[in-house]
């Protein structure tokens, strides 16, 4: 093999502040840093995936909650994780996109991504028992909070 860029890398243990279930579309990427430093995730083990948390909600396929449930897993295994961020976003493609799948409404995008964390969060917390769940709706002007506790309390 032949070297062709240089770093510098910790050799220590990695211990992880949350693993983080996120959708791949890079148009988020800026502010979703920016609030992952606000929540006080230095380090994290990111799983993106087409619709982010959709996979736990309302997968297209058993197979991909199972595949992701298991990364989950090894995250918790390999780096002490305790803690799972689960996120969607406006304008997803794998939710058909605001325009297709929610009509352009972006109230009703909005609301049915808050039912889709809910129960991503209560299919993690089936799968995973004692796994601390923060779930957030992404749009393009800031990151929503699903607000599990108040939803739990219901």
């Amino acid at each position: 093999m032949k070297k062709v860029f240089h770093f510098d890398a910790p050799r220590e243990k990695y211990l992880c502040d949350a693993a983080i279930l996120w959708c791949f579309d890079n148009r988020f990427e800026l502010g979703f840093r920016k609030f992952l430093k606000r929540v006080g995730v230095a380090n994290s083990d990111p799983i993106k995936i087409a619709g982010g948390a959709k996979c736990l909600a309302s997968p297209d396929h058993e197979g991909e909650r199972e595949f992701v449930l298991e990364q989950i897993r090894k995250s918790i295994r390999l780096h002490g994780t305790r803690r799972v961020i689960l996120m969607v976003h406006s304008d997803c493609g794998a939710y058909g996109g605001l325009a297709e799948g929610f009509g352009g409404d972006a109230r009703v995008e909005a609301e049915h991504h808050l039912t889709e964390l809910r129960r991503a969060a209560e299919n993690l917390r089936k799968a995973i028992p004692g796994v601390e769940v923060d779930a957030y709706f992404v749009d393009f002007e800031g990151v929503w909070s699903a607000e599990l506790e108040a939803a739990e309390s219901r």
